[in-house]
């Protein structure tokens, strides 16, 4: 039995898809009800990741997990990012522990590694960042560690670090895109000369179940993290304003600099903090770097260590995804 929490998010539900069409058996996690698994065959459990008992009991009879279900973003309380990040992950560790699962694979983000500094193409051996600039990268760093720290004899654990990943019936990344661009809010920072790398999310499913397949003792995936990624960067704004042209979406090509968004960010959470705000600020520090900067990642060590290359080619996601928006 596989156990997938998050199984009803966006790369859940593709990894519980692949495991299915291989024949195996799949338990999902989820904080929602998911009526479209449960007639797929997966025995769903309702539950809170925080809820160390709940999570306890989902790894009951399990091999292997595949730990998804996380909360995103930029902007929030502190508490939140780190009840289900970081004290949700060491839940799912206790739970493998408790019921004597073997491998645990962790979706984790390349965003633990990044400081506000390009990054071009670096490995695994990029150092967590000393500050950071906001709560999820932070969290899901302190998730990652403790994961990799996990491993051992009887439980062989790994980290994945997928960039940006796209496709059909995403509800976050796209959806912000094109609603940011539709009212007019979505502005080039920086030079727009920026290289970023980005996965497809079929590819970035089938990364996890090989990492899992490779996972024995002795093999050089148990303990570590991996970046993953198309393995091609390309121009981070040709691309969005790729991604606007299949909905139609004029390019965008009002630009604001590295310094201005940067500091308007600073502003915004500053004031946003003072007010007690809850919702998102426009533009954060993170989001300006981030938008900025180039980051590109070198997945040389996916590639030798459990066989990882994107089978689904950029331009192809491109046409499934273009596909996939003209039936909504």
């Amino acid at each position: 039995m596989n156990l997938v929490t998050g199984a009803g998010g966006f790369l859940g539900r593709y990894i519980v898809e692949q495991l299915l069409a291989r024949g195996e058996s799949v338990r999902g996690f989820a904080r929602g009800h998911y009526p479209e698994l449960v007639s797929s065959g997966v025995e769903m459990v309702q539950g809170d990741i925080r809820d160390a008992q709940q999570v306890a009991d989902a790894c009951g009879g399990v091999h292997t997990v595949y730990h998804v279900a996380a909360v995103a973003g930029i902007w929030g309380p502190w508490e939140r990012y780190h009840g289900i990040n970081t004290v949700g992950t060491d839940n799912v560790i206790a739970g493998c522990r408790k019921h004597g699962v073997t491998k645990l694979v962790f979706s984790s983000s390349p965003s633990v590694t990044f400081d506000g500094r390009d990054q071009n193409g670096v490995d695994e051996s990029a150092p967590y960042p000393v500050t950071w600039l906001c709560h999820y990268p932070h969290t899901k760093a302190l998730a990652e560690q403790a994961v990799l720290a996990a491993n051992d004899d009887s439980l062989s654990t790994c980290a994945l670090r997928p960039h940006l990943i796209w496709g059909p019936r995403d509800q976050h990344l796209i959806p912000r895109l094109t609603d940011r661009a539709r009212a007019g809010k979505l502005r080039i920072v920086g030079d727009g000369k920026n290289l970023i790398d980005m996965i497809y999310v079929e590819n970035a499913a089938s990364a996890h179940l090989l990492a899992a397949d490779a996972m024995r003792p002795g093999s050089k995936v148990c303990g570590s993290a991996y970046f993953l990624s198309q393995d091609e960067p390309v121009n981070c704004w040709d691309w969005i304003n790729d991604i606007l042209a299949l909905v139609d979406i004029p390019p965008v090509t009002k630009r604001i600099s590295l310094r201005a968004a940067w500091n308007l960010g600073h502003l915004m959470e500053t004031g946003y903090r003072l007010l007690g705000t809850q919702s998102e600020p426009r533009m954060t520090r993170f989001l300006a770097a981030q938008l900025a900067t180039s980051h590109y990642f070198d997945i040389s060590n996916a590639k030798a260590d459990f066989g990882y290359k994107p089978s689904v080619s950029t331009d192809e996601g491109m046409r499934r995804l273009a596909n996939s928006l003209l039936k909504r």
